[in-house]
């Protein structure tokens, strides 16, 4: 019952950032760096009531060595789900490897590519992603190492 809960929470969470993202790219529109859409969504989610992170460091341990800082995740909210904001014509498969490489490396379960430049975003400009390294239903990440 607490996994239900949690994903019932886990797609409420979902609803308010999307709709939070819709609503910056129709007040802005297309066209802005982003930087621009990144500054102004963490606003709305955080007038939302939500915690949030920018530029998050994120770091890669390889053996005994670690690279701290490696990659920045652009948003992470409620400590749950990471945003890759983007501003291209279309996803592509390196966007996507991108966001797998963050919510591999953070240990998150659920990511969304938010595309500003696809008008509306609702329609091609959402991309929903899931940690292939952890179970729908936990929030723990496996004991394996291998990916």
């Amino acid at each position: 019952m607490a996994e239900e809960s949690g994903d019932l929470e886990l797609a409420s969470l979902t609803e308010v950032i999307l709709g939070c993202a819709i609503r910056v790219q129709r007040a802005l529109g297309p066209g802005l760096l982003e930087s621009a859409y990144e500054a102004c969504l963490a606003y709305e989610l955080e007038k939302a009531g939500l915690r949030v992170q920018r530029q998050m460091a994120l770091d890669i341990t390889y053996e005994e060595v670690e690279i701290p800082s490696a990659y920045r995740v652009d948003i992470l909210v409620e400590d749950l789900i990471v945003l890759e904001l983007k501003t291209v014509e279309k996803f592509t498969d390196f966007h996507e490897a991108q966001l797998l490489t963050y919510l591999r490396f953070s240990a998150k379960r659920i990511g969304f590519l938010l595309n500003f430049w696809r008008w509306p975003m609702k329609d091609g400009g959402i991309k929903r992603l899931l940690n292939p390294r952890i179970s729908p239903l936990s929030s723990a990440p496996p004991q394996s190492s291998a990916y």
